[in-house]
């Protein structure tokens, strides 16, 4: 029955077989056999259905999930290495069960922003992905003639600011460029991402704020009129657009109306905005800040009931770390951005299980959602012919978070001492378990043409 009908040979020999009484499939969570060939998936069986294979692991009561797709990930090298680097930062993303990731085009110097500066960025990735990497091209003021370049080099689409990105050499767009970039984008057929802040809306931070007046720096509205911007572009120019890190539920209820309204947009979220809360951080805590903001209790719940209706389509981590001492205790000086790339799964999962959702639910969030946003039509899920990127998570596992163990640059996360439920145990990369103490054997991804 495993066997191929057209082989006289005899029974066909998997590579691999895993089993879990806790696969989560397309169709759901159940027992379940995964043969893989080569690098692929090639059948799906019953749990103690006998499949020849090479090698048989019995993940008995541990789930497995199909490899995490964080497409929102800023490594940062060339030019920044000492923030982060393809090495760690891919290293981290196999230890929290990432198997692809989706390189941002800043905060790295060039940043990637026309041909030769993507060509700097693969070549200082060669040799280093412990997963299988892809990269955005970045629009910025000026550079819309360079985007059919990066487009056909196979960058994955577009990323930009409306508001400061943070770094001088990626400057925002304004309404005007934000609708040539629109248009452009369009006449390739790609999707134009965009950190959507209206800096007619943002504050000035005082000196040494406490967390209250720097969230008031950045109110709700910063977002939503931006966004209104964003789908008016796209809107009249028949983009598609992706709204970043959503962190104000506000905006749901525009962007669902839009979308009524023919609008391809769509949008994510972050695992900080959905575990933690404005209430929950100290003033100093620095490792807490990012942009836009972590907001109150209701507007978390919010977002998940956003989550939960399918008004927001995935969660990817934004990991946009830095060295501690750009993260001063200084609300007003310190790097925004958090360090979060190992760890979305049990932060998700932790928050998410206490709200009735399953491991389906997590997948669909976490892997397919974002593989089919991207087009990697072989990853993100466990199905014949799809990628064999896998996870052995174990759902009940507690433990408590030590920055010190984790495998990006710095030991800096605003998660450090917080209690998880759910744990990564095994991540196999096309078919075999990664050994970050072997060479890494990521790959170098590009677009699809389909």
């Amino acid at each position: 029955m495993m066997a191929d009908p057209s082989d006289i040979s005899g029974p066909v020999v998997y590579d691999l077989v895993l089993r879990s009484r806790r696969a989560v499939l397309p169709d759901g969570e159940r027992p379940a056999a995964v043969a893989v060939a080569g690098e692929r998936i090639a059948v799906i069986g019953d749990y103690d259905e006998p499949i020849p294979a090479r090698r048989t692991e019995d993940l008995r009561d541990l789930a497995l999930l199909p490899g995490l797709v964080d497409t929102h990930v800023h490594v940062n090298e060339p030019g920044r290495t000492e923030w982060e680097g393809f090495a760690t930062a891919t290293r981290a993303a196999a230890a929290g069960g990432v198997t692809t990731l989706i390189d941002m085009p800043l905060n790295s110097l060039p940043p990637t922003v026309d041909a030769p500066a993507l060509a700097a960025k693969r070549a200082a990735a060669k040799g280093k992905t412990w997963v299988d990497t892809g990269f955005w091209g970045g629009a910025i003021p000026g550079n819309e003639t360079e985007l059919k370049a990066l487009h056909d080099a196979g960058v994955f689409g577009f990323k930009c600011f409306t508001a400061p990105s943070g770094v001088d050499e990626f400057p925002p767009l304004d309404r005007e460029g934000l609708r040539r970039a629109c248009a452009a984008v369009a006449a390739l057929g790609a999707v134009l991402l965009v950190h959507a802040e209206d800096p007619a809306r943002l504050r000035d931070t005082p000196a040494a704020p406490a967390f209250a007046d720097f969230l008031a720096t950045r109110p709700p509205e910063a977002e939503t009129d931006a966004i209104r911007d964003v789908i008016d572009a796209a809107g009249a120019t028949g983009a598609r657009v992706h709204l970043l890190h959503l962190s104000a539920a506000e905006a749901l209820e525009p962007l669902a109306r839009a979308r009524r309204d023919g609008v391809a947009v769509t949008a994510e979220t972050c695992p900080h905005y959905l575990a933690l809360t404005a209430e929950q951080i100290p003033d100093g805590a620095t490792a807490f800040k990012c942009c836009p903001p972590i907001r109150g209790a209701a507007n978390r719940d919010a977002l998940w009931d956003g989550l939960a209706q399918g008004r927001i389509d995935f969660v990817v981590s934004d990991h946009s770390p830095s060295p501690p001492a750009m993260k001063t205790g200084d609300f007003a000086t310190s790097w925004g951005g958090i360090a979060s790339l190992q760890l979305g799964l049990p932060v998700l999962w932790t928050e998410a299980r206490t709200r009735g959702h399953g491991l389906a639910d997590l997948a669909a969030w976490t892997s397919r959602g974002p593989a089919d946003f991207a087009r990697l039509h072989r990853k993100g899920r466990i199905a014949a012919g799809a990628d064999a990127d896998l996870v052995a998570f174990d759902p009940e596992r507690e433990w408590t978070v030590r920055a010190a163990d984790l495998h990006h640059r710095h030991p800096v996360t605003p998660y450090d001492g917080r209690r998880l439920t759910g744990g990564v145990a095994a991540t196999w990369l096309r078919g075999k378990r990664i050994d970050t103490a072997a060479a890494p054997r990521g790959r170098q991804l590009r677009r699809s043409p389909r």
